[in-house]
């Protein structure tokens, strides 16, 4: 196992990059601990797997270093960083058993058959493929020859990190809660450095400790699940995680005091914006953290949805919209109403990032 650290790293694909635009990947820097359960968020395109190939060594960055423990791998291929990859549709040997595809990688290293028999026996229990360990790998359904490839990387005892590129995009929905599952428990058993690249933020919420996320080539934050839920360091975050995702309104801010639509509404860190600072202004605030109220933003309600456990309040607050998430079995008005907007939830964000709280900008 290993550090992971990328030191100043940037790829371009074409030549003479000079524009931010003209790298998949724009600067950054990122440690990842040792045994960390790791997950790279974003819609498509925005560079996680340009990434992962970086971090693996099927392809060199344009610019920076990858360091495994303080050592600087940037041209060694994926062998020689003994990197385990998972990849979007299953690789297998269909003409081999189940127990000889595990067995592959070892004996591929010279490990004693004793020594590979006993490894074999001890994955596939982990990963439920016990019972089919004789079986022909080309009769397994997607989601057991899934399996196999995550017990290929989990057999050998040299891997530094197991990487993960859309491992679930090819299973059966009923079957990926318990492949999600499979892969969180495997991760508190054995311990490793697990990277898992992925768009769905359900898979990355509850697979990693914690998730980078990405847009457009760039990092716009790394952090727990619940970080990344209640305290959005961007926009895009507030947007991309959550269902439905985090309301953002133009505002203003004027003496330290953020108004929305002409009406006052307190927040955690307006104060910390000076009247004449350049840039667009707007709040953020996730309708978990909006109610209805007899008294607070004069509203008007559009549109209720019922999602099962609670139900989709559509609003506007002038001609911005506004959704809350109202409980099952709470009356909702039609019309006119009002909305209360939790203050410490309540967050102004400045071209598109959090205004840091209590310091000038």
């Amino acid at each position: 196992m290993a550090t992971i650290t990328l030191d100043d790293l940037r790829h371009a694909y074409g030549p003479n990059p000079e524009r931010p635009e003209d790298y998949a990947l724009q600067q950054l820097d990122i440690t990842f601990e040792d045994g960390g359960a790791y997950a790279l968020l974003g819609p498509s395109g925005c560079g996680k797997t340009t990434l992962l190939n970086i971090i693996s060594g099927l392809l060199t960055p344009s610019h920076g270093r990858v360091l495994f423990d303080g050592k600087d791998v940037t041209g060694l291929s994926p062998d020689e960083r003994q990197i385990a990859q998972v990849f979007q549709f299953p690789v297998v040997y269909d003409t081999m058993s189940v127990y000889d595809n595990l067995a592959f990688p070892l004996r591929n290293r010279g490990v004693p058959e004793s020594e590979v028999d006993k490894k074999v026996r001890e994955i596939a229990a982990m990963t439920d493929l016990e019972d089919t360990l004789m079986n022909r790998a080309s009769g397994l359904t997607a989601d057991g020859k899934q399996k196999i490839s995550l017990g290929r990387g989990l057999v050998r005892s040299d891997v530094n990190v197991i990487m993960f590129d859309e491992p679930l995009t090819v299973i059966d929905p009923h079957l990926k809660w318990q492949l999600r599952s499979k892969l969180k428990e495997l991760h508190q058993r054995v311990k490793r450095t697990m990277i898992y690249v992925t768009h769905d933020q359900t898979e990355a919420l509850t697979f990693a400790d914690k998730v980078v996320v990405m847009n457009v080539g760039q990092v716009v934050q790394i952090g727990t699940p619940v970080e990344l839920f209640e305290t959005p360091g961007h926009e895009f975050v507030g947007h991309f995680i959550g269902s439905p995702g985090m309301n953002i309104l133009d505002c203003e801010v004027k003496g330290g005091q953020a108004f929305l639509q002409g009406q006052p509404i307190e927040t955690s860190n307006a104060g910390a914006v000076k009247d004449r600072a350049e840039g667009s202004l707007r709040l953020g605030i996730r309708p978990e953290f909006i109610s209805l109220a007899e008294d607070g933003i004069a509203a008007e309600v559009v549109k209720v949805s019922d999602s099962g456990r609670y139900q989709i309040v559509e609003t506007r607050v002038g001609d911005a919209p506004v959704k809350l998430l109202v409980n099952e079995g709470i009356e909702i008005p039609t019309g006119r109403t009002a909305l209360s907007f939790q203050a410490d939830r309540t967050r102004v964000y400045r071209d598109g990032w959090l205004v840091a709280g209590g310091a000038d900008i």
